[in-house]
């Protein structure tokens, strides 16, 4: 369920147009995280991304690449050899069925070349909107929609600039809200700021640069929470003290008192194991 937004909080655009100053004064840096060369490769990038962080696909896609680096030669990669490269990010089976079939359709429909509409990319296996909004905006400069993942969500429903779990539906909302050339900006601003600030678990609220701008009614009860304790950092296994050492050493006296109990007198064996002679 999304979070519920304060009754002061009503989007308009000037409002967004003002929060998206903000985020861009704040992460200047933000971009799209996945690495690639060409509108294929962010495509299936995009696609490999579902349900596996963008960090993860960059250490699997070169070696994808440099073996299949087009749309003809992946559509003629055997399943298994896909498979197998792309095991580590996740439901690894349907998404090389998604990866291949989305170079098959691309070789069979639009000569091996990634369309430059949203009507064109959407009917290709793996390709949804979101995948299609990436594309376009990062790898043509077309701003056809925003492309709309679970940080952009999250935080434009905290923000109070959108609301609801559809994705397309805060799509709609956003792009009624956001001038047409700032869609694919929009995307990767609120992105990093879900990253960086307004967490899924533990948001930033009390260093959040949107906190006067900001419709979450939690927002006060984050804010006074502090700022996010770090955690120690943990020994390396070569330096690690080892159990044994950790622990105390014994009393001798202690060790002493500790002694094993002594067998039953003869005659009190073999009654009941109790001893009690009933």
């Amino acid at each position: 369920m999304p979070p519920r937004r304060s009754s002061k909080s009503r989007p308009t655009p000037e409002r967004v147009r003002e929060i998206l100053d903000v985020l861009e004064r704040t992460h200047p840096e933000a971009r799209c995280a996945l690495d690639y060369g060409t509108p294929f490769q962010l495509a299936v990038a995009t696609i490999l991304s579902a349900q596996c962080t963008d960090e993860r696909v960059n250490m699997v896609t070169p070696h994808l690449f440099a073996r299949y680096p087009d749309a003809p030669s992946l559509a003629a990669a055997p399943l298994a050899d896909v498979e197998e490269v792309i095991r580590s990010t996740g439901f690894f089976r349907a998404k090389a069925k998604s990866v291949t079939g989305f170079a098959r359709g691309l070789v069979e429909k639009h000569g091996g070349e990634v369309p430059r509409s949203i009507a064109e990319m959407v009917p290709l296996p793996g390709v949804g909107r979101k995948t299609a909004n990436v594309v376009l905006g990062h790898a043509y400069g077309i701003e056809e929609g925003i492309a709309v993942d679970t940080h952009v969500l999250r935080v434009s429903n905290r923000l109070g600039v959108a609301e609801g779990d559809d994705p397309l539906k805060i799509e709609a909302q956003l792009m009624g809200l956001v001038p047409r050339e700032r869609w694919t900006r929009t995307t990767d601003l609120l992105i990093f700021h879900g990253r960086k600030v307004c967490d899924a678990r533990r948001p930033l609220c009390g260093e959040c640069p949107l906190f006067a701008l900001c419709g979450w009614d939690s927002r006060q009860a984050w804010a006074a929470t502090g700022p996010r304790p770090e955690r120690p950092a943990r020994p390396d296994r070569a330096t690690r003290t080892p159990a044994a050492a950790r622990q105390p050493a014994r009393p001798a006296s202690a060790a002493r008192a500790v002694r094993r109990p002594t067998a039953r007198p003869a005659r009190l064996r073999g009654r009941g194991g109790s001893g009690s002679g009933r």
